[in-house]
């Protein structure tokens, strides 16, 4: 059974799921480019609470956690089923950490609004993690380690977040072709440290100084990067099959391990 990577999304605006652009297309030829998964184990930045949490329900829901989108946004629903197997496998890896199987949440935007694009027929189940919002990253890199055993399952971990999400600084309704120039610089000296197989300044990330800061400032967006570094074994490559940004201070990179 040959190992799957993992792969690190980055998702962007919600609007992305009904749009063609460079960005979706990307996301759809790289699952095109891959072995089918049996499952999908997907950590987002929108389910960043306190504790960890699985979803184990049969019927996920797909769950609209916006406002002020366009109805036809509200309107799509993403029927992937979910895999109640997988989640006690997720529980069964990450003890002695008490992972609580979720019967509420479902799939969020920062779940489906790739997968609409990545897997569109919704076939392959899907189970999201929370992400513990209690914990700091070096805790969440080292409870990531141990879900590298997935990727010989066929499980695709999919992180869905972005590397540079600074909403404060967007420029809403203008979207310059510009990224701002802290935004360039983190990305880079981030692509730089992920090529070089460094993990811990990109886990100690707030040492990196203030590019990083205006980049990274609150870390659920960028989390779930480590969710998926974290699982690289000594063979993997990583390369970067979505590049861009949005709004001048949202990376739109994709990171591939393995």
């Amino acid at each position: 059974m040959a190992r799957l990577p993992a792969i690190f999304f980055g998702h962007g605006n919600p609007m992305n799921a009904l749009e063609q652009n460079a960005y979706t297309r990307g996301w759809s030829a790289l699952a095109a480019g891959l072995p089918r998964p049996r499952a999908i184990l997907a950590i987002s930045a929108h389910w960043y609470v306190p504790g960890t949490h699985v979803t184990a329900m049969q019927k996920p829901r797909t769950i609209h956690d916006f406002g002020g989108f366009p109805r036809e946004l509200y309107e799509v629903n993403y029927p992937a089923p979910g895999d109640p197997e997988l989640a006690a496998r997720v529980r069964e890896l990450l003890r002695p950490v008490d992972v609580v199987p979720d019967e509420r949440w479902g799939l969020d935007h920062g779940t489906w609004s790739v997968l609409v694009h990545a897997y569109p027929n919704a076939d392959v189940p899907v189970v999201q993690l929370a992400i513990d919002e209690m914990l700091p990253p070096a805790a969440h890199y080292e409870l990531a380690k141990r879900l590298a055993p997935l990727r010989d399952e066929s499980v695709l971990i999919a992180g869905s977040g972005n590397v540079v999400h600074n909403l404060h600084a967007y420029a809403w309704g203008r979207h310059p072709a510009q990224q701002f120039d802290w935004a360039v610089r983190f990305e880079q000296r981030a692509r730089e440290l992920m090529n070089a197989g460094e993990h811990e300044p990109l886990i100690d990330y707030e040492a990196l100084g203030n590019d990083a800061l205006l980049s990274i400032p609150t870390p659920e967006h960028y989390l779930p990067l480590l969710y998926v570094l974290a699982t690289q074994q000594p063979t993997d490559t990583i390369t970067y099959p979505v590049e861009g940004g949005d709004g001048g201070s949202i990376s739109m990179l994709s990171v591939r391990v393995g």
